[in-house]
């Protein structure tokens, strides 16, 4: 595969010079551990449906990661191959995008959620060579559905499935003691993983051009990121870090996975989330740091009353993804005795703003934060110059963690000959330099911290013949941020219901978790003289109904 990750270049030699690109990668990160204290606890994870748990040592993972990186070796996959990945959390994750460094492929992670809908474009798009899925996941049988794509993905050589005990199955092909002495180990040992400034991770995100956009990243974007995160969260070595969001997500993927790596810390790990359990693990594991969205807050918060848990030992909760509530902030003080930061980024560029844990609480309830070192903000008006403070306009940001560009698709960039990235929200900064996201003006609904694709849900709802119009718009939810209402105007004598939808949706095969969860038949919707449906319109219809707009 060739990446054409062109926004790089461009801007090395400043990043080197200025100390924003270490030029380490996970593999530096990760032996400095092996080193330091081989046979300590680097990893428990913990499949929540059947309690298993797993606890791995430093030792232990690099022991695993030789033999993985020796099956995908063996199975012919080498730099810059892309391997895709839809396993939940766990060891096996870890082990796998390890393994995948020491042989210089690019890792592919993606959405357990996802079903061919999504998938098809991804994989075909990424050319990827080796998939990676779970046979059976909350219910649902990926190997089966893996197994039907296959004919509609000419570069896919292998699907490797986790949990099967046949002979594609993840213990076989790559979890073989006899790879423990196989000759692969030697010509993986000098074979060429490339360098920080190669495109490590190619990870999709919903956008409002119809297709999901492939960003890419190198070890120095995100590590660039990661290094000024973990330091205004004085993180270190003696953390303890739990992840419940998904590592096929930036969230999990970075703050779950590479940070504590790099801080040579502990991390647990849950396939999924569990509010009881999460609180059960904060006493017994002595928790020190999680992120996640606001919904996970509120539940964790809940857990803790309800069973009466030791949460003690949690001084940083980092919520990012939609405004937090000022009475959360103030209940989780009180009840969990934890720090609320409140932050925003996007999959291309990790978390860009930050409060510091020495702000007022007031900080994470009105603002976003500010910028992390080596990072620039600027907010435009209209006329595309920079708004004074406190005015509202569409953000701009520059800087060190910012990705490599879109896979295939640099007119996609939205990067200027400056280095400006157009991230497609509206937001304001203050005199301080915090800001706060007041909007976007891309088609994007966040439900949950996760993005639904708009125009990809709507042009399937067109593919219905009960259909003539249709438009999604979001509406605000006091514990998810924001839901999906589908507007639909019927053609004559047609008649199409909630029910109807969920399962035309259903046929179509889109993950669940982009279905509207509210339909509006409609006679007609408002429009422009040229015919664009005015979508604030609707928006201000469903925030009259459900109490007022979100704060």
């Amino acid at each position: 595969m060739e990446f054409d990750a062109v926004l790089i270049e461009p801007r090395r030699v400043k990043m080197e010079v200025e100390g924003f690109w270490h030029g380490k990668t996970l593999l530096d990160y990760f032996e400095e551990c092996l080193a330091d204290k081989p046979d300590a606890l680097a990893l428990t994870t913990v499949t929540v449906a059947t309690g298993e748990r797993r606890d791995l040592t430093y030792a232990e993972i690099d022991r695993l990661s030789w033999r993985v990186a020796a099956g995908l070796h063996r199975l012919g996959l080498g730099r810059d191959d892309v391997l895709a990945c839809q396993l939940p959390n766990s060891w096996e994750f870890v082990v796998l995008y390890i393994a995948c460094r020491r042989l210089g492929i690019v890792f592919n992670p993606v959405m357990p959620i996802f079903r061919e809908h999504e998938l098809l474009f991804m994989l075909r798009h990424g050319e990827v060579k080796a998939f990676v899925v779970p046979k059976s996941f909350r219910g649902f049988d990926h190997e089966a559905m893996a197994e039907r794509m296959r004919p509609d993905l000419p570069d896919l050589r292998h699907v490797i499935v986790g949990g099967s005990e046949g002979p594609n199955g993840f213990d076989a092909l790559l979890l073989d003691p006899a790879l423990d002495s196989t000759p692969d180990l030697l010509a993986i040992s000098v074979c060429d993983r490339g360098d920080a400034n190669d495109v490590c991770q190619l990870i999709y995100t919903s956008g409002t051009t119809g297709e999901p956009k492939g960003v890419m990243h190198t070890a120095n974007t995100m590590y660039a990121n990661l290094v000024p995160y973990a330091e205004r969260l004085r993180l270190g070595a003696s953390d303890i870090v739990l992840m419940a969001s998904p590592m096929a997500h930036q969230t999990g993927f970075m703050y779950g996975f590479l940070m504590p790596v790099m801080l040579r810390a502990r991390m647990v790990l849950m396939d999924v989330w569990d509010k009881a359990l999460a609180a059960k693990l904060l006493e017994a594991e002595k928790i020190t740091f999680t992120m996640a969205s606001t919904p996970f807050l509120m539940d964790l918060a809940a857990a803790v009353e309800e069973g009466g848990t030791d949460s003690s030992s949690l001084r940083v909760f980092l919520c990012a993804g939609t405004a937090i509530p000022g009475p959360l902030v103030e209940r989780a003080r009180n009840v969990l005795g934890t720090k609320v930061i409140s932050a925003w980024g996007m999959t291309e560029n990790g978390a860009v703003t930050l409060v510091s844990p020495d702000d007022p609480d007031e900080r994470s309830i009105n603002t976003d934060g500010f910028a992390l070192p080596g990072m620039e903000l600027q907010v435009r008006g209209v006329d595309g110059m920079p708004a004074p403070a406190g005015h509202e306009g569409e953000l701009y940001v520059r800087g060190c963690s910012n990705f490599g560009g879109y896979l295939k698709r640099p007119q996609w960039n939205n990067t200027d000959p400056e280095g400006w990235f157009d991230t497609g929200d509206v937001a304001r900064i203050d005199e301080q330099g915090y800001i706060r996201i007041c909007g976007r003006s891309k088609d994007i609904i966040i439900r949950g911290a996760e993005n639904i694709p708009v125009v990809e849900v709507e042009a399937l709802l067109y593919k219905h013949p009960a259909i003539h119009q249709v438009a999604v718009v979001g509406y605000p939810d006091a514990r998810l941020g924001e839901r999906a209402c589908a507007f639909v105007v019927l053609r004559p004598g047609q008649d199409f219901d909630f029910a109807e939808m969920t399962r035309f949706l259903e046929a179509q095969r889109l993950a669940k978790q982009y279905f509207p969860e509210r339909l509006e038949i409609r006679d007609k919707l408002p429009s422009t003289a040229s015919g664009k449906i005015q979508k604030f319109s609707l928006r201000n219809v469903l925030k009259a109904e459900v109490g007022g707009e979100k704060s």
